[in-house]
Formats: C-alpha cells, sequence, structure tokens
C-alpha cells in the first residue's frame, strides 16, 4: 500500500516539490541520511523525465509519483501518462514504435542520458512498461531499529 501517492501537472516548476516529498518520506521510512541526496536527485531526474515526455508528446495527464515503505525496503515509482495517452507508437523502442529514422535523436538521447543518471545513483532500478504508461521504479534498502537491551 502506498505511503504517499502524488500527481502534478507536467510542470518543470513541480519537480522540486516532488523531490522534496520524496526526501521527507524516505527519511520517515529509514531510508540513510547518507542516500537521501541521492534519492533527491534520481527522483528529480525521473519526474523531469516524465514531465519531458508528457510535454513533447502533448499528454495532459498527471505525472505520478508513488511513495511506498516497506518491510526492509522503501520505493519510489514515477510514472508517465505517455502509453496510456494512446501514443505508444511514439515511444522509441517500443513494439510498433518510431524505427530509428523516424526518432528524434535528440529526445532519445536525453531520455537515455535520464535513465543512465538514474542508474548511477539508485542500485536497485527498473524501467517498466504498463497499460497506465511507463514508470521507473527505484527502491532503497531501510534501516531497521536497532533493539536496545
Amino acid at each position: 500500500m502506498p505511503t504517499v501517492e502524488l500527481r502534478f501537472s507536467a510542470q518543470p516548476e513541480h519537480v522540486r516539490t516532488a523531490r522534496l516529498v520524496a526526501a521527507a518520506v524516505a527519511r520517515r521510512a529509514g531510508v540513510d541520511e547518507a542516500v537521501l541526496d541521492e534519492v533527491r536527485l534520481a527522483v528529480g531526474e525521473a519526474c523531469s523525465r516524465a514531465v519531458g515526455l508528457h510535454r513533447s508528446h502533448d499528454i495532459s495527464a498527471p505525472v505520478s509519483v508513488v511513495l511506498t515503505e516497506e518491510e526492509k525496503a522503501f520505493s519510489i515509482e514515477v510514472g508517465d501518462g505517455l502509453l496510456a495517452s494512446g501514443t505508444e507508437a511514439s515511444r522509441p523502442g517500443s513494439p510498433g514504435g518510431a524505427g530509428p529514422d523516424e526518432a528524434e535523436p535528440e529526445a532519445d538521447s536525453e531520455d537515455e542520458m535520464g535513465l543512465a543518471v538514474i542508474s548511477g545513483l539508485v542500485d536497485d532500478v527498473e524501467v517498466l512498461a504498463g497499460p497506465d504508461g511507463g514508470v521507473i521504479r527505484m527502491t532503497w534498502p531501510t534501516t531497521t531499529a536497532v533493539a536496545l537491551p
């Protein structure tokens, strides 16, 4: 069950809010203080990527961020509405998507760069495509409370 679910219109100024919320919830969930900057940066990159996809494909659906506290892990899912909006065919690399000659090279390289940055910041990251759009799922371990004698 999500601890926090955030949806925002695809405007760059909302990415900062998503970063701040993610860091606050991660801290409360028990993510190590030393990792919180990486959480902020990864969420900022994932949200910026989703905002860029929404704006370049004229998607009016909001960007979604789901923050979930589990027993020994904290995960964040950042979703774009690209597939759900019916623009699957325009997503490079998707089945029936734009071929190499049809894709916008600048947009592709920005997308790949964003994913590379996220992969460098997060050890456990998945990029998924589902019926509601694309999702970047990032997971961090949480520190368990040490029982005092």
